[in-house]
């Protein structure tokens, strides 16, 4: 859709300052960039969101970092092309803005082409492989191998040396809460690289779709048991969460579900913050309940200045990440040039690839 002035672009949330490089080479728009992120869901915040974001026909965003209800898109009545990345994103009412005429298109993250890899390009990562499942593995292995806490002991103490002890993963019991997609994967892990025993729950899993999960991960049926909600907290090393939130998943894991871990064991959260109950688990870690978390997701993001997880002094352990799971160069190029490919066909009126309106 070409119009005879400059086409307003506004690029949200690029917390690496990587985007605007790619939409600079588009002729013909004026493109302002707003790193620092506003929280619709608060009043003021979304009073400042509307100001900015007035004047843009075409707004670019990653992920879930600004959500875009029908409150705030009715807002915005120059808006034509919202742009997301990824092809999934429950933080965007798409019916609203399909009956708005707003065109909604996301990215897959492909790259064609046989590139050169002598060359220091940003590659997408090959099908199969994601890194939210290498994130997961880091933080698993950052709490039982205490790196965050022995790296801070190190600088900061000048005789310190082995402290503690970190846990063999070897023989442990890995617990999935989910066994989608990202459970597998991290399932498949923890049975090839450490040799773990593997359970998993969901509220619709069986043994069947357990047999069936490890059948795409290579694996022989059996290797992934599917047990109860109790049995998988109770029995458990490490329960890693990878469940989709939803209203009916909010506070899966709970004060139940936490006082049912052993003393020694761990919690992994690289899906999504809220499906754990806030309160109760800073309440179990502050008193040392479990060995420790490993979060990487939490209830607001970006995690407020004043945060008590950012001050947290607790009993038992805790490894601190910025929702770094999917936050990679290689992938995030990608994804932005895909969202400009779509700004160059929305300007010349041809269809947009990956509409998920």
């Amino acid at each position: 859709m070409a119009t005879a002035s400059r086409t307003k672009v506004a690029i949200l949330d690029d917390y690496g300052g990587i985007a605007k490089e790619h939409f600079d080479g588009i002729n013909n728009i004026e493109v302002s960039s707003f790193p620092e992120t506003l929280d619709p869901s608060l009043s003021d915040g979304r009073d400042q969101l509307v100001e900015r974001l007035k004047p843009f026909q075409i707004i670019s965003t990653m992920r879930e970092r600004t959500p875009f209800k029908s409150d705030l898109l009715s807002q915005l009545p120059n808006l034509k092309l919202l742009l997301t990345t990824g092809v999934r994103n429950a933080s965007l009412d798409l019916v609203w803005a399909a009956k708005h005429d707003i065109i909604v298109a996301g990215t897959t993250g492909a790259k064609p082409g046989d590139p050169d890899h002598s060359k220091d390009t940003h590659l997408p990562p090959p099908p199969g492989y994601d890194s939210t499942t290498q994130h997961t593995w880091a933080l698993i292995l950052s709490l039982a191998n205490r790196i965050p806490h022995d790296n801070a002991a190190l600088q900061n103490e000048p005789k310190q040396w082995q402290s503690g002890y970190a846990v063999a993963l070897g023989g442990k019991t890995l617990g999935l809460c989910g066994l989608g997609k990202l459970g597998t994967t991290t399932a498949r892990i923890g049975a090839l690289a450490f040799g773990m025993r593997i359970i998993a729950w969901s509220e619709s899993l069986t043994q069947e779709k357990a047999d069936a999960a490890a059948k795409t991960a290579g694996l022989p049926a059996g290797t992934f048991k599917a047990v109860s909600k109790e049995e998988l907290f109770r029995q458990a090393d490490v329960v890693s969460v990878h469940y989709v939130l939803s209203d009916r998943s909010r506070g899966i894991v709970g004060k139940e579900e936490l006082s049912q871990m052993k003393s020694s064991a761990m919690l992994v959260n690289s899906s999504r913050g809220p499906l754990i109950d806030e309160d109760a688990l800073y309440e179990a870690l502050d008193r040392g309940a479990i060995r420790g978390a490993a979060l990487d997701v939490w209830w607001q993001e970006p995690l407020p200045a004043g945060s008590r997880w950012r001050s947290y002094n607790g009993k038992s352990e805790l490894v601190r990440s910025p929702h770094m799971g999917y936050v990679n160069a290689d992938t995030m190029d990608v994804w932005y040039a895909e969202q400009v490919e779509n700004v160059r066909r929305f300007l010349a009126g041809d269809e947009v690839l990956n509409r998920i309106n």
